[in-house]
């Protein structure tokens, strides 16, 4: 068929695009996670594992089309050069990027020493800079300290292959200036090498303990993971923070620890990434990542959350609704329940997202509204810096300005309610009580940004504390005032009550 449509279609044809189209329809049909790379995919993919890569130290991500400067890494090349987050790049060198088709920021890496021209699109001028790129080291655990005086913190933030030995490090170093209790702080992080998790949990359980299974349709990728190693604490008080965004092997890692009645886990569900991806070589140096099989924890239990094979009459992969989450048991015999994710064994309501918090975060307005509070406000105190009323007030104008609406599940069901009730003539019957509930849906789209004023506020507060004081900033702010972390505090300053959540 390709060949046929290649020699006899109408117009001139593509055989790249029409064949990467192809590849990409057929592959979305699965999970979102079976992917084809090409070779600066598997270049990038190669990067990310490894832990470090030269280019001009800063993530860059592409948000609505174009490709911005999320965060320049401190005291590296972009930052050194004057970049800021929020900064959009239009021109890499003399390639203009505002209709590339590939990744552009595949384009800002090179060999360490060589320069780099941008052109940058910030608050409406456009500035031309040059940036010396550089080797970078991507730490697994960008920030640990001591939070009082016997209470280590631990950010890991990633699973690349330097994760278990920073982690290791980190503990030590804690445990030297007097630590006798640990916070690890999963939230945020992706995932990553599923042998880094082991060894993570390996970090605090016997050698020889399951942590993880795997089970597929292939035999031989049916595996089950066991710790290899002598731990390095069996004993000290963790208590482990995730969340919304924590996937894959943070939710091993959580999961296994909760399993094993090691730790405390505080925060809210986990994202629920059950699926086990393998790469398998293509040719012309491409690669496929294909989805062979589903995590299990030391329980039992499948923490994947959406099911891509059975999808409803609209093609959205279904959840697991609560009334039919499995119970399994922990070491010590407590209830821990399936269903997608890792469920703290301490839920925090700021942690959880809602519709409104995520619809906002979607459409990246907590990342604008910060960028543009940036330049219109000086803070030089970070300790004494508050998202105040005010300031959330401002937020609310700007939703306001960006024209930022969005559509509920009730909303939708209604219009279609409303079109089949066109159809069988009972519109005009129905037409008052319908614009009642549609009254009714936008006060309550009005109400839920109030309702939702602290998470929100929690959510700007700490995008904004990154542009001043950078990652760093935030995580020592965090010591002082994150709510989880406060939560954490609590319960591992009292041993009577974090062992009665163990056993």
């Amino acid at each position: 068929m390709f060949k046929e449509l290649n020699m006899n279609y109408v117009d001139d044809t593509n055989p790249g695009d029409l064949m990467d189209t192809a590849i990409k329809s057929m592959l979305n049909e699965l999970d979102p996670y079976t992917k084809f790379y090409n070779e600066q995919d598997v270049q990038s993919s190669r990067i990310n594992n490894a832990g470090d890569y030269t280019g001009i130290g800063a993530k860059v991500r592409t948000l609505k089309d174009k490709l911005v400067i999320v965060e320049p890494y401190k005291d590296y090349a972009a930052d050194k050069a004057g970049l800021k987050a929020g900064d959009e790049i239009i021109k890499i060198d003399n390639v203009d990027i505002t209709d590339f088709k590939d990744d552009a920021g595949n384009l800002l890496q090179g060999a360490a020493g060589t320069e780099v021209t941008l052109t940058y699109r910030r608050q409406g001028k456009i500035n031309t800079i040059k940036v010396i790129r550089e080797s970078l080291e991507i730490n697994a655990v960008p920030h640990y300290s001591m939070i009082n005086e016997d209470t280590g913190y631990i950010v890991l933030r990633k699973f690349n292959k330097k994760a278990s030995s920073q982690t290791i490090k980190a503990l030590n170093s804690l445990k030297n200036v007097g630590a006798k209790k640990i916070i690890l702080d999963l939230r945020g992080n992706p995932g990553g090498l599923l042998n880094e998790a082991v060894n993570i949990v390996n970090i605090f359980v016997p050698k020889g303990q399951l942590v993880v299974t795997t089970k597929s349709k292939v035999k031989k990728y049916n595996k089950t993971y066991y710790t290899k190693r002598d731990p390095v604490d069996l004993n000290i008080p963790v208590a482990v923070l995730i969340n919304g965004r924590s996937a894959s092997a943070s939710e091993i890692v959580s999961g296994a620890l909760q399993d094993l009645d090691r730790a405390v886990v505080i925060g809210a569900r986990s994202f629920g990434k059950g699926l086990v991806q393998r790469p398998k070589p293509l040719t012309y140096g491409t690669q496929m990542k294909i989805t062979i099989s589903r995590y299990y924890t030391p329980s039992g239990r499948c923490i994947q959350a959406l099911d891509y094979w059975n999808r409803d009459e609209k093609g959205n992969a279904t959840r697991t609704k609560k009334e039919n989450y499995k119970a399994f048991k922990t070491k010590k015999g407590r209830a821990v329940f399936d269903g997608g994710g890792v469920q703290p064994d301490i839920e925090i309501a700021e942690s959880k997202q809602t519709p409104i918090t995520k619809a906002i975060e979607n459409e990246n307005l907590i990342f604008d509204f910060a960028t543009e509070y940036f330049y219109k406000n000086k803070i030089s105190d970070l300790n004494g810096y508050t998202f105040s009323s005010s300031d959330f007030e401002a937020f609310k104008n700007y939703l306001k300005k960006n024209n930022f609406n969005f559509e509920t599940k009730t909303e939708k069901a209604l219009s279609e309610a409303i079109e089949v009730a066109k159809e069988e003539e009972l519109n005009n019957t129905i037409t008052s009580e319908y614009n009642q509930l549609v009254s009714a849906l936008e006060n309550y789209k009005t109400s839920a940004v109030n309702k939702d004023k602290e998470k929100l506020s929690l959510l700007l507060r700490d995008e904004i504390i990154k542009r001043y004081f950078y990652s760093e900033g935030l995580y020592e702010y965090y010591k002082a005032n994150n709510t989880e972390i406060k939560k954490a505090l609590d319960i591992l300053s009292n041993l009577s009550k974090y062992n009665k959540i163990l056993n």
